[in-house]
């Protein structure tokens, strides 16, 4: 498998070819700091605390194995609870149509929602 393949694209072409390809995906809600020019705050702030919804699918072709990770979503941790349920409800629909083009492959998945 060339180094250059590192996208979800790649492995549904790599199946579309004819290669048995093999998926798991893990989720996770990663939280990390922006920084954020003062300007742009009303009070002050210099970091902002953000979240990323990320899946982090490991592809298997052969004896290959390679990490592909994709954010579905970002957000800050400062919003209130219903946009956080919004920006869930959109990563889950993107990641619904990254197992449906998985499938659509011949790339079986278990699928997992945040």
């Amino acid at each position: 498998m060339a180094s250059k393949i590192s996208r979800i694209e790649d492995f549904i072409a790599l199946a579309k070819e004819g290669k048995d390809v093999h998926v798991e995906i893990e989720l996770e809600k990663q939280v990390v700091a922006q920084k954020v020019h003062p300007d742009e705050t009303e009070d002050m702030k210099v970091e902002i605390d953000m979240y990323l919804l990320i899946g982090s699918y490991t592809f298997r072709v052969g004896k290959e194995v390679k990490q592909v990770s994709k954010v579905y979503v970002y957000g800050s941790l400062e919003e209130p609870a219903g946009v956080f349920l919004v920006n869930t409800n959109i990563a889950n629909a993107r990641l619904k149509m990254d197992y449906k083009r998985l499938r659509e492959a011949n790339i079986n998945v278990e699928e997992k929602y945040f």
